[in-house]
């Protein structure tokens, strides 16, 4: 259980990821307008790995899932997400999910679930950075910025969302200057919620679709903030580690080891304060320069 003012950010996050069941295999989820020209990302991959769980015996914990986004999300229409039981063996599960809107499939989904057993364990190092509690917050957007931007772009940029964010080496995302392709960024629920691990599950499969393609437009000056470059989420895989909480500080540390042909790859480790190791990411993404009369699609998928 959790206390979580069920108006605010955390609250609404958690609902959106409480979906209704309509049959034994098939959900419904909601849309949420964060400011993005599509349905988010991080929104579908939270909600069908909250279908799958639903179908799974509680034993058994998601260790991986991959994905690919097909078609761009309605956010103004819900998602129904239809899980195939693919196999329940002695050890190991595997859910296969297919998300619908108007008819179609939008995003197809496969997660992998396991009982806990011991064996070797060994994990790379945590970057050394400063402390989240010793990183400002970004400063806030000049006014004036603010109204000459579009109504989505400003509604992305200046909203509370419902994680807080802490960047090692901040980015002017409006005005980007060219550097290396990585960052570290400190991350963490404004609110604490229950001890669910199906909830702290799904909540970083949400928050994993922040700031990682974004590491691959970082030696080429660009953003998606821009008006002539479209960026949209190709596919997705993450694969869950350790035990961890998602109301509490973790740092994702994500570097682009190349793109190419308009396509950018992307990785991403995360830590929590520790230096535990309790997820990894990857993600390709569509980089795609357009004439400026384009528009950024700010994570289509």
């Amino acid at each position: 259980m959790h206390d979580t003012d069920p108006q605010g950010p955390v609250g609404e996050l958690i609902a959106l990821l409480s979906l209704e069941r309509l049959e034994d295999n098939l959900f419904r989820g909601q849309s949420r307008d964060i400011g993005t020209r599509f349905v988010f990302g991080g929104q579908v991959l939270g909600q069908a790995l909250s279908a799958a769980q639903a179908t799974v015996d509680d034993a058994r914990v998601v260790h991986s899932l991959h994905a690919y986004f097909l078609r761009a999300g309605d956010i103004e229409h819900p998602i129904v997400y239809d899980v195939d039981r693919t196999r329940d063996g002695g050890s190991f599960s595997v859910r296969r999910v297919t998300a619908i809107q108007h008819g179609k499939p939008i995003f197809v989904f496969t997660a992998s679930f396991q009982q806990h057993e011991t064996g070797a364990e060994h994990q790379l190092p945590m970057p050394v950075v400063p402390a989240p509690e010793d990183l400002p917050a970004l400063p806030p957007i000049d006014p004036a910025v603010l109204a000459r931007l579009s109504p989505k772009l400003k509604r992305w940029l200046d909203r509370g969302g419902p994680f807080v964010f802490r960047h090692v080496y901040p980015r002017d995302e409006l005005n980007p200057s060219k550097r290396p392709p990585f960052q570290q960024v400190w991350f963490k629920l404004a609110e604490p919620i229950g001890d669910a691990p199906e909830l702290h599950h799904a909540m970083l499969a949400y928050a994993s679709d922040f700031h990682l393609i974004g590491t691959a437009t970082f030696p080429h000056g660009i953003s998606y903030y821009q008006p002539n470059v479209v960026m949209a989420s190709l596919d997705h895989a993450m694969w869950f580690h350790r035990p961890f909480r998602v109301d509490q500080w973790l740092l994702y540390s994500c570097d682009s080891p190349t793109a190419q042909d308009a396509r950018g790859l992307a990785r991403g480790m995360i830590y929590d304060t520790r230096g535990t190791l309790v997820a990894s990411t990857t993600q390709e993404g569509l980089m795609r320069i357009v004439p400026a009369q384009g528009g950024s699609t700010l994570g289509a998928h």
